[in-house]
């Protein structure tokens, strides 16, 4: 059975816990050991893989690296230092590509 993760700084995810997926603090001054670290559960047993905003932005190459693949899903999600709009954006993108429309434009 595939797992949920969730990785980023320790206060944008430990709440995560309390629902029963995976958390994996890292610190946004050891990038080498988060790029590691995203590897590792990209490789694993994780079907869905949470990254906050800004840890996403900071590994922008790697996370880049598996948009094309079927497996993990990478989804950006707002961390305490706020919301950047990239989840959003990444999301509708994802969309757009399987549907062939911008699914928030709205005709009125």
């Amino acid at each position: 059975m595939y797992k949920i993760a969730v990785i980023g700084d320790y206060d944008s995810i430990y709440g995560f816990a309390a629902l029963g997926l995976d958390t994996f603090p890292v610190t946004e001054t050891d990038l080498e050991s988060a790029k590691k670290k995203l590897a590792q559960l990209a490789g694993g047993e994780y079907a869905v893989i949470y990254i906050t905003e800004n840890l996403a932005n900071l590994l922008k190459n790697e996370v880049e690296k598996y948009r094309e693949e079927l497996m993990p899903a990478i989804i950006q999600i707002p961390g305490v230092f706020g919301n950047t709009g990239a989840g959003v954006e990444g999301v509708k993108k994802s969309v757009e590509q399987a549907v062939g429309s911008d699914i928030l434009f709205s005709n009125n």
